[in-house]
């Protein structure tokens, strides 16, 4: 089903309709990405962030060393018996 159309200018500008506007959520500066799936092009509104910032945010100083499931139930252990310890 084919929401609206719009015209390529000389420039390969287009401009998005009003109707895909609202369902998409866009407004004054937001980002759309363009897809290839399958046989077809998807347009989308891009993520306020991309995977990679929000990795660099949780990890500033890269990723720890890895950890076994034994270690981190351990953690988990002492922190509960540290959380809830009387004093």
């Amino acid at each position: 089903m084919i929401i609206a159309q719009s015209k390529l200018t000389s420039q390969g500008q287009v401009s998005i309709p009003a109707e895909v506007r609202r369902r998409l959520g866009l407004g004054p500066g937001s980002i759309i990405e363009w897809d290839e799936e399958d046989d077809a092009i998807v347009v989308r509104r891009a993520g306020k962030y991309s995977s990679a910032e929000i990795h660099a945010r949780l990890f500033p100083h890269g990723v720890g060393t890895p950890r076994s499931l034994e270690e981190l139930k351990e953690g988990i252990r002492a922190y509960v018996r540290r959380r809830h310890a009387r004093r």
